[in-house]
């Protein structure tokens, strides 16, 4: 059976985003039921999101989201890959403050089957659990890019960016309830890195022609691809990618330095699971294979 899935993304900013939403769109496994959009510049995230729904001819029901954290700054205002939209067919208009709703009802109509991927920073997801504290239990699994939890890779810090965006959300949403409640962190995303050139060869095909035209904007900057969001993803349809263990995750909240640091304990009976390790060739050959 196909896995209903909703994807939460901040789409725009970093490429990997827009390469997750590919492999969801041509995944013949996945039910996506539906897009919400958050941070600065939903409503161009949201017409992103559009656009690539639209080259994958799929017909997805998308609504931008919060673009200001809960109590901080906004950190991520603009949405860089927009510069690209007029070369590819996309919705415009959205409606506006439905994102909630749309999430709160679609959950409650299907419940224990959804999976909740998170993506970005977790504004609307924290927003909707205080909105209606029941629904984390109603759904299938909460998986999320989100964290650093062993810090064992070289040159990865205390903090990720989709914590430290909202760390009062952050938190909100570790303290829920969910059945499944997943995360998948820097420290292991940071394993699965393409660079610029091989990205130009392998993205050649379908869907993945319109992400490298985005990605040209994020190669203007960086040389490379770390597929932190896409592994997230494939976690969801592929379990031996990943190796995971329970623990307890605990979100710093009290120093402004380090806020939306992420604090793992292993523990059998913890309610979190945490990626420990990744194996970046089974990932790279589930990713491609649907792009044929």
């Amino acid at each position: 059976m196909k896995i209903k899935v909703i994807l939460d993304t901040d789409i725009g900013s970093d490429i990997d985003d827009a390469v997750a939403l590919a492999y969801l769109l041509v995944n013949p496994n996945c039910d996506l039921l539906g897009i919400t959009t958050v941070t600065g510049e939903a409503e161009k995230r949201a017409q992103l999101a559009s656009a690539l729904c639209t080259a994958a001819g799929v017909d997805v029901p998308i609504f931008p989201g919060a673009e200001q954290p809960l109590l901080r700054s906004l950190l991520q205002a603009r949405a860089p890959q927009a510069s690209k939209l007029e070369r590819w067919p996309h919705q415009s208009h959205f409606t506006q403050g439905a994102y909630l709703d749309f999430l709160r009802e679609t959950i409650l109509a299907n419940p224990g089957e959804i999976t909740l991927l998170t993506i970005g920073p977790l504004t609307n997801i924290a927003l909707l659990f205080r909105f209606d504290p029941k629904l984390p239990a109603l759904l299938k699994s909460l998986v999320m890019m989100c964290g650093v939890f062993t810090n064992q890779l070289a040159g990865v810090g205390p903090l990720e960016w989709n914590a430290m965006l909202d760390p009062h959300a952050t938190a909100v949403v570790y303290q829920s309830q969910a059945p499944v409640h997943r995360s998948i962190g820097l420290d292991v995303t940071c394993q699965v890195v393409m660079d610029a050139e091989e990205v130009r060869q392998r993205f050649q095909a379908g869907l993945l022609r319109t992400v490298l035209d985005f990605a040209e904007v994020w190669f203007t900057e960086r040389p490379s691809i770390t597929f932190h969001d896409p592994l997230a993803a494939v976690t969801i349809f592929d379990n031996q990618v990943c190796e995971f263990e329970q623990g307890q995750v605990d979100v710093e909240l009290t120093s402004s330095r380090l806020a939306g640091m992420t604090a793992w304990i292993a523990k059998p009976d913890g309610r979190h699971e945490v990626a420990l390790h990744v194996k970046p060739e089974q990932f790279f050959a589930h990713y491609f294979s649907f792009f044929q």
